[in-house]
């Protein structure tokens, strides 16, 4: 249902056009990496590597940009400026990288509706959150970027963030994903001792569904320059709610706005201490970001992962579960579900990676394991029915 969906949206949750235009190109040195590991070109030493990463926010920019024309609210730009750098920066840590990443943003506005005060905001936004990160051990560097005026191109806004950095091989953590390794989840939801409210665990993936399927067709009608006018008038804003009406979450009532818009969580600072006291008995990460709960498939080297003990569903997903008619199957291979971080790990190690990211107020249990099998995949348990992705 997603997939049809998001075809007469002009987008793909599976990129399937992307991954077969990229097919055969090189997979860098370590082809179970997390994110592309290439040789040192900026150094030229044999034991170090350089990593390169670009992303942006995606579609949740369009969201920010109603939800700010009816509340006036600024800071939701800030969320978004997050999102887009997140997605880079949480990549390059599932492969070891933490600190000393050089930042570079590219900012694309339609001038008309896009003040330069939003365009300050973004850009401000940034030396907050290096701070915020500085004070973890977390060294980002920024080094400017592009801010383009391209409104006869882009609807409303478009922001991305490209970031490097030089690695020693040493270093790095590449994916080895096999029997006998325990996985630990950790949410996406709930405050961390670094955020300074609730994160409803949204991130920033699946939200031209969450969008869409969720609000109303009120927003149709007032903000036309949020969608493409070639798209399928039937799949845009075809739910019932308002960005102003309140839903009531384990920590209180919030703006169905509010939780949509929540930023994606870093989890760098939980990363680097896990990396620094129990590196040994890490043997993969996975950001569970496009492919959801499923992200894992394309980085296991043998058996089955199997997910029989997964962290609560927090209600924004089953808010967008209710409204657009998903199975649980498809929401579990487009959305992170409540846990965006998984550890692969020795069961020695289990304690002590619990425990850092519990110390950083962010739940984290045993999700399941990797049990051997002739083929890999994964299994994901949940309410009584096994959903089996090869």
């Amino acid at each position: 249902m997603i997939d049809d969906k998001y075809a007469k949206r002009g987008v793909s949750s599976g990129k399937e056009e992307v991954h077969a235009a990229i097919q055969g190109l090189s997979q860098g040195l370590f082809p179970k990496a997390f994110c592309k590991i290439l040789p040192d070109v900026a150094g030229g030493s044999d034991t170090h590597c350089n990593i390169m990463h670009a992303d942006t926010a995606g579609t949740k920019t369009s969201l920010a940009y109603i939800y700010w024309k009816e509340t006036g609210d600024l800071s939701v730009w800030d969320g978004i400026a997050q999102d887009a750098l997140v997605m880079n920066l949480d990549d390059m840590a599932c492969v070891g990288c933490t600190t000393g990443i050089t930042i570079s943003s590219t900012i694309g506005r339609n001038k008309h509706l896009i003040p330069g005060e939003v365009i300050s905001r973004i850009i401000r936004w940034l030396e907050a959150f290096r701070q915020t990160m500085f004070e973890h051990g977390v060294e980002l560097f920024p080094a400017g970027g592009e801010t383009a005026d391209v409104g006869d191109i882009v609807r409303t806004m478009d922001v991305g963030y490209c970031t490097f950095a030089r690695l020693a091989r040493k270093d790095l953590l590449v994916n080895d994903i096999r029997p006998g390794q325990m996985i630990i989840g950790l949410a996406s939801y709930g405050q961390s001792t670094y955020e300074t409210t609730y994160n409803s665990g949204i991130g920033s993936n699946g939200l031209t569904s969450a969008r869409h399927d969720v609000l109303s067709s009120i927003y149709r009608q007032k903000y036309p320059e949020s969608f493409a006018p070639e798209t399928d008038i039937g799949v845009i804003y075809a739910g019932q709610k308002n960005l102003t009406e309140e839903i009531t979450t384990p920590a209180g009532t919030f703006r169905i706005g509010q939780l949509l818009l929540s930023p994606t969580r870093t989890y760098l600072p939980v990363i680097q201490q896990m990396l620094t006291n129990t590196r040994t008995g890490i043997h993969g990460m996975i950001h569970a970001t496009g492919g959801g709960q499923t992200k894992v498939s394309k980085f296991i080297t043998s058996g089955t992962v199997v997910k029989n003990n997964l962290l609560p569903t927090p209600p924004v997903f089953r808010l967008i579960k209710d409204e657009s008619g998903t199975s649980w199957r498809e929401m579990f291979q487009v959305f992170n579900m409540g846990q965006r971080l998984e550890v692969y790990v020795d069961p020695s190690a289990v304690d002590d990676v619990l425990s850092i990211a519990q110390s950083f107020g962010i739940d984290a249990q045993v999700i399941g394991e990797v049990i051997p099998s002739e083929k890999t995949g994964v299994d994901i348990h949940h309410d009584g029915v096994v959903y089996t992705y090869d």
